[in-house]
Protein backbone atom coordinates (compact mmCIF):
# COMPACT_ATOMS: atom_id res chain seq x y z
CA UNK A 1 0.00 0.00 0.00
CA UNK A 2 1.77 3.26 -0.98
CA UNK A 3 -0.34 6.34 0.31
CA UNK A 4 -3.50 7.00 -0.60
CA UNK A 5 -7.06 5.54 1.33
CA UNK A 6 -5.74 2.55 2.08
CA UNK A 7 -3.03 3.43 4.31
CA UNK A 8 -5.47 5.52 5.93
CA UNK A 9 -8.06 2.90 6.24
CA UNK A 10 -5.20 0.44 8.23
CA UNK A 11 -4.39 2.83 9.97
CA UNK A 12 -7.81 3.27 12.16
CA UNK A 13 -8.22 -0.41 11.69
CA UNK A 14 -7.80 -2.00 15.68
CA UNK A 15 -5.53 -4.56 16.10
CA UNK A 16 -2.83 -2.26 14.24
CA UNK A 17 -0.20 -5.07 14.93
CA UNK A 18 -2.54 -7.67 13.12
CA UNK A 19 -3.27 -4.70 10.00
CA UNK A 20 -0.22 -2.91 9.94
CA UNK A 21 1.65 -5.65 8.23
CA UNK A 22 1.29 -7.49 4.72
CA UNK A 23 -1.18 -7.82 2.38
CA UNK A 24 -5.04 -7.68 2.51
CA UNK A 25 -5.96 -11.22 2.11
CA UNK A 26 -9.02 -12.97 0.30
CA UNK A 27 -11.96 -11.95 1.75
CA UNK A 28 -12.83 -15.10 1.79
CA UNK A 29 -9.99 -16.30 4.55
CA UNK A 30 -10.75 -13.48 6.34
CA UNK A 31 -14.23 -14.36 6.67
CA UNK A 32 -13.42 -18.09 7.67
CA UNK A 33 -11.38 -16.52 10.33
CA UNK A 34 -13.84 -14.45 11.69
CA UNK A 35 -16.35 -17.75 11.44
CA UNK A 36 -13.95 -19.47 13.99
CA UNK A 37 -13.47 -17.08 16.10
CA UNK A 38 -17.21 -16.78 16.52
CA UNK A 39 -17.16 -20.47 16.87
CA UNK A 40 -14.81 -20.13 19.56
CA UNK A 41 -16.93 -17.65 21.32
CA UNK A 42 -20.28 -19.85 20.70
CA UNK A 43 -17.98 -22.52 22.74
CA UNK A 44 -17.21 -19.93 25.24
CA UNK A 45 -20.19 -18.60 26.12
CA UNK A 46 -21.85 -22.49 26.29
CA UNK A 47 -19.52 -23.12 28.89
CA UNK A 48 -20.05 -20.38 30.92
CA UNK A 49 -24.16 -21.37 30.36
CA UNK A 50 -23.37 -24.94 31.79
CA UNK A 51 -21.65 -23.84 34.86
CA UNK A 52 -24.53 -21.05 35.89
CA UNK A 53 -27.00 -24.26 34.90
CA UNK A 54 -25.29 -26.54 37.38
CA UNK A 55 -25.57 -23.64 40.33
CA UNK A 56 -28.71 -22.72 39.25
CA UNK A 57 -30.32 -25.88 39.25
CA UNK A 58 -28.11 -27.21 42.44
CA UNK A 59 -27.16 -30.09 39.90
CA UNK A 60 -25.40 -31.87 41.58
CA UNK A 61 -26.82 -31.32 45.14
CA UNK A 62 -23.79 -31.76 46.88
CA UNK A 63 -22.04 -28.40 47.41
CA UNK A 64 -18.94 -29.54 47.49
CA UNK A 65 -18.75 -31.10 44.31
CA UNK A 66 -20.68 -28.82 42.60
CA UNK A 67 -18.72 -25.33 43.26
CA UNK A 68 -15.34 -26.72 41.57
CA UNK A 69 -17.15 -28.47 38.48
CA UNK A 70 -19.29 -24.52 38.47
CA UNK A 71 -15.56 -23.02 38.44
CA UNK A 72 -13.71 -25.44 36.23
CA UNK A 73 -16.57 -24.27 33.37
CA UNK A 74 -16.26 -20.76 34.24
CA UNK A 75 -12.42 -20.65 33.43
CA UNK A 76 -12.52 -23.33 30.28
CA UNK A 77 -15.49 -20.23 28.89
CA UNK A 78 -13.36 -17.35 29.84
CA UNK A 79 -9.91 -19.31 28.62
CA UNK A 80 -12.27 -19.98 25.41
CA UNK A 81 -12.57 -16.26 25.29
CA UNK A 82 -9.61 -14.82 25.64
CA UNK A 83 -7.69 -17.32 23.37
CA UNK A 84 -10.60 -16.94 20.67
CA UNK A 85 -8.86 -13.37 20.47
CA UNK A 86 -5.09 -14.01 20.19
CA UNK A 87 -5.58 -17.61 18.08
CA UNK A 88 -7.83 -14.73 15.46
CA UNK A 89 -5.28 -12.04 15.13
CA UNK A 90 -2.58 -14.84 15.01
CA UNK A 91 -4.07 -15.91 12.33
CA UNK A 92 -5.43 -12.93 10.59
CA UNK A 93 -1.75 -11.64 10.75
CA UNK A 94 -0.22 -15.04 9.17
CA UNK A 95 -2.81 -14.75 6.52
CA UNK A 96 -1.72 -11.03 5.81
CA UNK A 97 1.90 -12.41 5.74
CA UNK A 98 1.24 -15.50 3.21
CA UNK A 99 2.65 -17.59 6.14
CA UNK A 100 1.24 -20.67 7.43
CA UNK A 101 -1.47 -20.56 10.05
CA UNK A 102 -0.97 -21.40 13.73
CA UNK A 103 -1.73 -24.16 15.27
CA UNK A 104 -4.61 -24.18 17.82
CA UNK A 105 -3.13 -24.19 21.47
CA UNK A 106 -6.40 -24.40 23.48
CA UNK A 107 -8.09 -26.85 21.55
CA UNK A 108 -6.58 -30.45 22.90
CA UNK A 109 -6.98 -28.67 26.42
CA UNK A 110 -10.45 -27.69 25.98
CA UNK A 111 -11.20 -31.34 24.62
CA UNK A 112 -9.12 -32.97 27.09
CA UNK A 113 -10.36 -30.90 29.88
CA UNK A 114 -14.19 -31.07 28.98
CA UNK A 115 -13.45 -34.67 28.74
CA UNK A 116 -12.50 -35.04 32.69
CA UNK A 117 -15.22 -32.72 33.39
CA UNK A 118 -17.80 -34.99 31.80
CA UNK A 119 -16.31 -38.44 33.63
CA UNK A 120 -16.06 -35.97 36.92
CA UNK A 121 -20.04 -35.38 36.68
CA UNK A 122 -20.81 -38.35 35.75
CA UNK A 123 -19.29 -39.63 38.30
CA UNK A 124 -20.69 -37.28 40.82
CA UNK A 125 -23.94 -37.95 39.84
CA UNK A 126 -23.73 -41.81 40.08
CA UNK A 127 -22.43 -41.34 43.68
CA UNK A 128 -25.57 -38.91 44.69
CA UNK A 129 -28.12 -42.36 43.67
Amino acid sequence: MVGGADDENSRRRWPRRVYEVGEEPDPRFTFANERTFLAWIRTALALVAAGIALEALEVPAQTAARVPLVLVLALLGAASSSVAFVRWARAERALRQSKPLPAPALAPVLAFGLAVLAVTIGVVFLTSL
